[in-house]
C-alpha cells in the first residue's frame, strides 16, 4: 500500500500508540510506502528521506503504486510560505499548510492527488534552480523564534535537524532526517575560517555522538533550533549562548553541502 498526507501535519511515532514518542512529522503532500499494519496504525517509510515510523491510518489518502512511482521519479515542488491556505476543490474546505509541504503534480495553481484537486495560491519552489547560499540563509531566517519541538518540522514546532532539512528541501537539496545522518554527506573543512554562509555545522556530546546541527550565516553567527530557532555567536569551540554565559554546543565538524 502507498499513501499521501492530505492534512497539514501528522505525527510519525516510534511505536503504534498515541502515547509513543513522535520521531518526525509528515506534512501535506508527503508520499510514503506502508510496510506493516497493526490495528489502527500503519508502519510507513517516507519517500523523501526513507524515515520510518507509525502513523494513524485515518490520517492519509491511499494512492496507487503508479502515483507513488511518478512522485519518486519527479519530486513535487514545495510551498515556501510559512503557512498558507490550500483549498479542496471538491468540498470547498480550506485549511493551512506549512513551509516545506509538497504539492504533488502541481500546475496552474493546483496540485493533484489522484481524483482530489487542491488549489494553492502561494510561493512555490521552482524546479531546476541551482542551490544558492544566500537563499539558504534567507530561508533559514524565516523560522526565527519558531519553538523547539522534538520530531517537529513546522514553524509552530521544529527540532534542529527538521529545521535544516526543511530549509535545504525548499532550496532543492535533499538531506536525511537526523543530525548524525546529515553529517554523513558533504565535504568537511580543515579550518573554521574556510566555512561559508549556508554551510552546516555539527555538534557532539561527551561520547562523541552528533546530537545537534545548525546553519552558518556569516559574521561568526549560526542559526539553529535550541529552545527556539535562534541566532548565536559561533567559533571553533562551538556555540556560545550569551544568557548562559558559556558554550552550550561542542563543535565536531563543518560540512560544505553544495
Amino acid at each position: 500500500m502507498h499513501g499521501i498526507t492530505h492534512l497539514s501535519a501528522i505525527p510519525v511515532r516510534r511505536e503504534p500508540s498515541d502515547k509513543s514518542e513522535m520521531v518526525t512529522q509528515l506534512l501535506f503532500g508527503d508520499a510514503f510506502k506502508v510496510t506493516e499494519q497493526k490495528e489502527n496504525w500503519n508502519h510507513i517509510v517516507n519517500l523523501f528521506d526513507q524515515y520510518e515510523g507509525w502513523i494513524d491510518r485515518k490520517q492519509f489518502l491511499p494512492v496507487s503504486k503508479t502515483t507513488y512511482d511518478q512522485l519518486s521519479q519527479h519530486p513535487a515542488p514545495v510551498s515556501k510560505e510559512l503557512f498558507q491556505l490550500i483549498t479542496d476543490k471538491k468540498t470547498g474546505h480550506s485549511f493551512p499548510i506549512v513551509f516545506g509541504s509538497s504539492l504533488p503534480f502541481f500546475t496552474n495553481g493546483e496540485c493533484h492527488i489522484e481524483e482530489r484537486v487542491f488549489s494553492f495560491d502561494g510561493n512555490v519552489s521552482e524546479a531546476n534552480i541551482p542551490p544558492n547560499r544566500n537563499n539558504i540563509v534567507e530561508t533559514a531566517m524565516l523560522f526565527q523564534n519558531s519553538p523547539y519541538l522534538w520530531g517537529g518540522k513546522t514553524p509552530f514546532g521544529i527540532d534542529c535537524s527538521g529545521f535544516t532539512q526543511s530549509v535545504f528541501k525548499a532550496n532543492g537539496i535533499q538531506l536525511n532526517r537526523d543530525a548524525y545522518q546529515q553529517a554523513e554527506i558533504g565535504s568537511p573543512y580543515s579550518f573554521v575560517e574556510e566555512a561559508q554562509p549556508g554551510d552546516l555545522a555539527f555538534f557532539d556530546n561527551e561520547e562523541g555522538k552528533i546530537i545537534h546541527v545548525g546553519i552558518l550565516i556569516g559574521n561568526d553567527k549560526i542559526i539553529h533550533a535550541s529552545g527556539c530557532v535562534r541566532i548565536d555567536p559561533f567559533d571553533h569551540y562551538g556555540i556560545f549562548t550569551p544568557e548562559r554565559g558559556g558554550y552550550t554546543h561542542n563543535l565536531r565538524v563543518i560540512k560544505n553541502i553544495f
